[in-house]
């Protein structure tokens, strides 16, 4: 359907970046765009103006404006699971049907937070938040890049089912003050349950006399979490059409609005809205998370198998680990949304880590290496921190010169100091980094996301790829005969002895 438009960007003929420039007078202003108080600047990659209008072509063979219709519509977006993807009506922006329903939630998870602040759950000082994937992924992120100044409570996040990790998580919280949260959208999650009867054991063992009354649900099954022995006035609920990497705005949220605040939680959502608005109006040319999808398939048609993330903040630590889940889960897909091979690349190995750190580590190859990675650097122009002003303007000129040394190179009789350049990224640069501009950034990722999916016909909502390596665990952990495994798992087990 779309074939003549990817032929026709599989046929552009490459320029160099810095001829780009000189090519196109007007290259910077277009390709770079200022939303919710955010600089995206994608002029360091290699989109002309007659890409884009390519792209723009493409995307509307693709179905693009009725894709993103139906995703703030309430569609069926899901066809896979038929549901509808109701994320973005957490933040205000879906069918009124669901942001009234999303509202109620949100309210009730208030009356939570304002009834644990109020003393019904006695003196609590820290908070136990259990899950596994988005369901921890999205709410550490939060508190992480914004509790550093003003966290409420102590946070601790678990999520891997590894013993370790539950001491580690426990190791400096009170028994007799903490809460624990568990977030499950079934409520039946192997990893989640597990680490939620340790806790329970941990509070019991500690003398507390009712272990369940210290216990919070959040999943999309109360009936599931009632089940589980927790009281129906401690389950908080959200809809099944929001997925676990796209949840945080939801009741799975609680964990972050306890430690930032509520109204900080509030200023996020706002944050989100205003890029949902963007994303849903803007032209194609001028639609920021759009124009970052033809860049992105643009270097998936050349080959590049990896996208890498850098966070010049420190405070956006976990943004890389974040953005793997959402990405990767959401579009690593092989066929199209009714099931077909779609014969492409779908979406790269998302990596990265934290600048300068990142500069001594992993920049070799980026400069030198012959895996071209087309680069994102992710930065704040105001600091927050009690030092010297003169770090972040060590930190920032790193972010920009890393950007303009991957574009230009340079050239030297000796080849081992010899940088070929022509090497693209892109920039993000947060006037500050607040919880406004948290939830923006946060949401154009998740646009970006679906974006490609439309681009490339594929369902970003489902992820029946996390299942089977589970079920087997499953079924091995029930007694599966072991005559039907090969011989290396068969010998891998009798050498642990399980």
């Amino acid at each position: 359907m779309a074939g003549k438009q990817w032929q026709a960007i599989d046929s552009h003929g490459a320029r160099r970046l810095d001829e780009l420039f000189k090519a196109e007078p007007d290259r910077l202003s277009r390709l770079s765009f200022e939303v919710a108080g955010i600089y995206f600047d994608w002029s360091k990659t290699h989109l002309d103006t007659e890409l884009v209008e390519t792209f723009a072509a493409l995307s509307e063979k693709q179905g693009f404006a009725a894709a993103r219709e139906a995703l703030f519509a309430g569609g069926i977006v899901n066809p896979s699971e038929g549901q509808p993807a109701e994320h973005v009506a957490e933040r205000g922006n879906g069918a009124p049907d669901a942001v009234d329903l999303a509202s109620a939630r949100r309210q009730r998870m208030r009356a939570l937070i304002d009834a644990i602040e109020g003393g019904a759950f006695g003196d609590v000082t820290g908070v136990l938040h259990i899950g596994i994937g988005g369901s921890v992924l999205g709410p550490a992120l939060l508190v992480d890049a914004l509790g550093r100044r003003s966290v409420g409570y102590k946070v601790k996040f678990l999520s891997n089912i590894d013993g370790e990790a539950f001491d580690e998580a426990v190791g400096d919280l009170d028994p007799a003050t903490t809460l624990v949260v568990a977030a499950s959208k079934t409520f039946t999650t192997t990893e989640t349950l597990a680490n939620m009867g340790a806790a329970l054991r941990w509070l019991a063992a500690a003398g507390v006399e009712d272990p369940h009354g210290r216990l919070i649900a959040v999943t999309a099954r109360p009936e599931a979490a009632v089940e589980a022995g927790i009281d129906e006035t401690r389950v908080l609920q959200f809809a099944p059409g929001v997925g676990g990497r796209y949840s945080l705005w939801s009741s799975v949220g609680v964990s972050a609005a306890l430690a930032l605040g509520w109204d900080m939680f509030e200023e996020l959502l706002e944050g989100a809205a205003e890029m949902d608005r963007h994303f849903r109006f803007a032209e194609a040319a001028q639609n920021v998370p759009l124009v970052a999808a033809f860049a992105d398939r643009l270097y998936a048609r050349q080959g590049c198998q990896t996208r890498a993330v850098f966070a010049y903040d420190e405070r956006l630590r976990l943004l890389p680990a974040y953005l793997q889940q959402l990405e990767m889960e959401s579009n690593g897909k092989s066929v199209t949304a009714d099931g077909k091979p779609f014969g492409q690349a779908s979406a790269p190995v998302t990596w990265g880590g934290t600048g300068t750190d990142a500069q001594h580590a992993v920049f070799q190859l980026l400069h030198q290496g012959t895996v071209r990675v087309p680069a994102e650097f992710v930065a704040a122009a105001e600091a927050d921190h009690s030092q010297a002003d003169e770090h972040h303007r060590l930190l920032l000129l790193n972010a920009f010169a890393q950007g303009a040394a991957l574009m230009h190179g340079r050239a030297s009789d000796d080849p081992q100091r010899s940088y070929p350049g022509d090497r693209p990224s892109s920039t993000v640069l947060l006037e500050r980094l607040d919880a406004r501009s948290l939830g923006a950034l946060i949401a154009f990722y998740e646009h970006r996301t679906f974006a490609n999916a439309v681009l490339l016909g594929i369902n970003p909502f489902d992820q029946f790829g996390v299942e089977l390596g589970k079920q087997i665990a499953r079924e091995l952990g029930e007694g599966t005969d072991e005559a039907t495994l090969d011989p290396s798992t068969r010998a891998l087990m009798e050498r642990a002895g399980v």
